[in-house]
């Protein structure tokens, strides 16, 4: 028996044909794949089924270019052997899987909440009681920050173990938003309403997020993507991985006490970002992505303006940051600071920036690559040190490719074609997924459909999800004073987590 089937980026299959296995089958599969480092988890999730739960597991394999789905059918109230006590990147999937339908794991090693969402399993779980590890010593202290920041940033809660100033463990906990965007994507049956729950999901990522949903819902409707269509998505996705790293550049700055570069890098944001609103009228690209159509073609009046913000942000943009790196008091603050090695980076399933910056290639744009990227035969930026100077040194490198990639795009700006009328009626009884790799990392959507091509299930993960325990694991041994940079220098989405 064939124990998955195996498909592409952006592809529709039906429910019927994706294997189902008894779960020590499911099990075994999925977590052998994990011997191979070209192999992760891109998602696991739970669907209600009459009298049982549907487990969808996806496995990318990054060396073929190929995602490998399976299910397995299981009863309410089971008791599960976890695939995480086999390799702990799975601890997060199967955590929410516990919280949501309450599926016991027999062996999990932290099975704790994730989001308390308002239809969870168990309501006598409170965000109020949540179970930090602790530790019992005289010479131990703990260390609370938030969920109420001093600064404008979400809610969070960090519970540091502290002997004096030295960290020995982070707890990382989430789940103060209480959205519902899956259940929202279920209810409302507006394409225009659902396109905008995209677009919320987290509100540096509009143009990441919302191309996620676009590309799943064109699979869906059968509908192929002009080139200008495809084209201005490309140009988007580059445009705000600029505009987003000058922006963390410069909260970089901020916490390390260089002023100077804190100024610049945040002026250099304000161009390209407003550059956005010149395009499309919304600064963080809202209402420039819509599913089957391009409502703002990129123009040569578009060229023209970004062509201008790139001439303008060139040489401020180098001569700052190669003045910043240059500096021995800032090297004293990057190097060495907040390290998380390869070997906790592959165990924790680590993706994007997070993971390049430790020595593993994780770049959708190259394992399973869409739109404009296959033509651009892009090749991730990777650099194996680990550390906070590692990621900051990777926002420049990025910034410089993607700075390049727009220029050379710009040289050949497809024509506008007029957009074809769309059947919004989606594939009956199917199953589609799509991976975008946005400025943080691998973002990726899935949707089953029921019998009339309705949506029954709509999975969203950010790629958040998979790197805050990279950064609760980068401050060990650090200094208390060295956690504000370390936190900057993965810059992760709590909104992105709390859907």
């Amino acid at each position: 028996m064939k124990k998955s089937i195996e498909i592409k980026n952006n592809q529709t299959i039906s429910i019927a044909s994706i294997p189902e296995l008894d779960y020590a089958d499911f099990l075994g599969f999925n977590t052998a794949m994990m011997a191979d480092e070209a192999c992760h988890c891109v998602q696991y999730f739970a669907v209600s089924r009459p009298g049982a739960f549907q487990l969808i597991c996806c496995m990318a394999n990054d060396r073929e270019h190929n995602i490998s789905v399976s299910s397995s059918l299981v009863k309410p109230g089971a008791k599960l052997a976890s695939f995480t006590r086999r390799h702990f990147s799975f601890h997060f999937f199967e955590r929410e899987i516990h919280e949501n339908y309450g599926l016991q794991y027999t062996d999990h090693p932290w099975l704790k909440p994730i989001r308390f969402p308002f239809d969870r399993a168990d309501m006598k779980q409170q965000i109020a009681n949540y179970p930090f590890y602790h530790m019992d010593s005289e010479e131990l202290h703990e260390v609370g920050v938030g969920p109420i920041h001093a600064g404008v940033i979400e809610p969070g809660h960090f519970r540091f173990i502290c002997n004096g100033e030295q960290i020995l463990h982070l707890e990382i906990q989430l789940g103060f938003q209480h959205r519902g965007v899956e259940y929202l994507m279920l209810q409302k049956k507006n394409l225009l309403q659902q396109t905008i729950l995209a677009e919320s999901i987290s509100g540096d990522t509009v143009v990441g997020h919302t191309t996620a949903f676009a590309s799943i819902w064109e699979n869906l409707a059968g509908f192929k993507p002009s080139p200008d269509l495809v084209y201005a998505r490309t140009v988007a996705l580059e445009w705000e991985r600029i505009a987003i790293h000058s922006g963390d550049l410069s909260a970089i700055a901020t916490d390390i006490a260089y002023q100077l570069g804190s100024s610049v890098f945040g002026r250099l944001r304000t161009p390209i970002i407003n550059a956005f609103q010149e395009w499309c009228g919304n600064r963080l690209a809202k209402s420039l992505i819509r599913p089957g159509r391009n409502r703002f073609p990129f123009t040569p009046a578009t060229e023209a303006v970004f062509t201008g913000v790139l001439d303008a942000y060139w040489p401020d943009y180098t001569e700052m940051f190669d003045r910043m790196i240059d500096l021995p008091s800032v090297l004293a603050r990057l190097e060495k600071t907040g390290v998380v090695s390869r070997e906790q980076s592959l165990s924790i399933g680590a993706v994007g920036l997070s993971a390049r910056g430790s020595g593993v290639e994780r770049d959708v744009r190259k394992s399973h690559p869409y739109l404009g990227y296959e033509a651009l035969s892009h090749q991730p930026l990777i650099l194996p040190q680990g550390d906070v100077d590692a990621r900051t040194r990777l926002r420049d490198l990025e910034i410089r490719q993607s700075i390049g990639y727009v220029r050379e795009m710009m040289k050949n700006t497809p024509p506008v074609i007029q957009p074809l009328l769309l059947n919004e009626t989606l594939a009956s009884d199917s199953f589609s997924m799509t991976m975008i790799e946005g400025w943080r990392g691998e973002i990726c959507h899935c949707a089953l459909t029921g019998a009339e091509g309705e949506l029954i299930a709509y999975k969203i993960k950010d790629p958040s999800v998979h790197n805050w325990l990279a950064l609760a694991l980068s401050v060990r041994n650090n200094e208390i004073s060295d956690f504000p940079i370390c936190n900057k220098s993965f810059n992760l989405s709590y909104c992105g987590h709390d859907l």
